[in-house]
């Protein structure tokens, strides 16, 4: 364990001094935010399970996941270094490796670049050419788009800025098919609806964070009470999107069955949470992260039943 030498707020550390090799390693794996990539992993493997309509080839698997791996990781980190000088205010991430020095700017650069070149052929030569365009687009989209124009600029980030968060489903889908289905935009749309209603409530948690650097996020610019509405009537959309599958024809009882259940769990939560909100509730009497943690499970369990529906019909 190595102890970091407190600073002023906002000041990076660039010393040069001694930096262990097992801490260099943890720092570029963090780089690459392994937590947030898991639940792209996620929604990726079950909709290879629904593409096949059964078990799909373990290499095309795994391949897949390794490529999708690097190219979230690649994104991540050119996040990282791009948002290095508001990180370095921010509690909740003034420990992230670029910030405390255990990786320089120009490395977690060159890392990020490399991961997205590598990844981009790793898709092409062992997956399909469609899904490395669709990784590449991914990766470009939320480097470029969310992190360089929309984060800073407008409370409208997280809900566009999301679309590369949907982008995995789509690169499942087209692995197994090299091709593209409504099934596949019908989930791109769940994650689409499911990306503000889940982040916003964490936005409102560490609100005073994104106002300190003045990033625009919704809670920060509107009301508890205006962003519970926003949070509502994207749960009811993203609800309904869900069950657009099985009229469709692409799952069967399973699936609607834990659509309806997990979705209805997810409107309670979300309709708790507004009530509080217009109750005037604040700090821990919100209990905003009670849905931002429902949201993690309800779309592990939505998935989960994407890949098993398959094999009960």
């Amino acid at each position: 364990m190595t102890a970091v030498e407190s600073r002023p707020a906002g000041v990076l550390d660039r010393s040069t001094g001694k930096r262990p090799f097992g801490a260099r390693v943890k720092a570029f794996v963090a780089l690459t935010k392994p937590r947030i990539i898991e639940l792209l992993l996620i929604t990726t493997v079950p909709v290879m399970f629904l593409a096949e309509q059964g078990v799909p080839d373990l290499w095309l698997v795994i391949n897949t996941c390794l490529g999708g791996y690097l190219s979230a990781g690649g994104a991540n980190a050119l996040n990282m270094y791009i948002d290095r000088d508001i990180d370095a205010l921010m509690d909740r991430t003034s420990q992230r490796p670029l910030v405390t020095g255990m990786v320089s700017p120009r490395e977690g650069l060159v890392f990020g670049l490399t991961l997205a070149v590598v990844s981009t052929l790793w898709f092409g030569l062992l997956v399909n050419w469609l899904s490395a365009w669709l990784s590449l687009g991914a990766l470009l989209f939320y480097v470029v788009v969310y992190t360089m124009i929309l984060k800073r600029r407008t409370a409208q980030n997280i809900v566009w800025g999301g679309i590369a968060g949907c982008m995995p489903v789509l690169i499942g889908w087209s692995a197994v098919t090299n091709s593209m289905s409504w099934a596949a935009v019908i989930l791109f749309l769940v994650i689409f609806f499911w990306t503000p209603p889940h982040y916003w409530p964490l936005s409102m948690k560490v609100k005073e964070d994104y106002a300190r650097v003045g990033v625009p996020m919704l809670p920060v610019v509107a009301s508890n009470k205006v962003v519970a509405r926003q949070i509502v009537l994207y749960s009811w959309v993203m609800v309904a999107v869900s069950l657009l599958l099985t009229p469709l024809g692409y799952t069967g009882w399973f699936y609607t069955a834990v659509a309806l259940a997990t979705g209805g769990w997810w409107l309670w939560e979300a309709h708790g949470l507004q009530n509080r909100a217009k109750a005037g509730e604040t700090g821990g009497k919100l209990k905003e992260m009670r849905l931002f943690h429902w949201s993690i499970t309800y779309v592990s369990l939505l998935f989960v039943a994407v890949a098993v529906d398959p094999f009960l019909r």
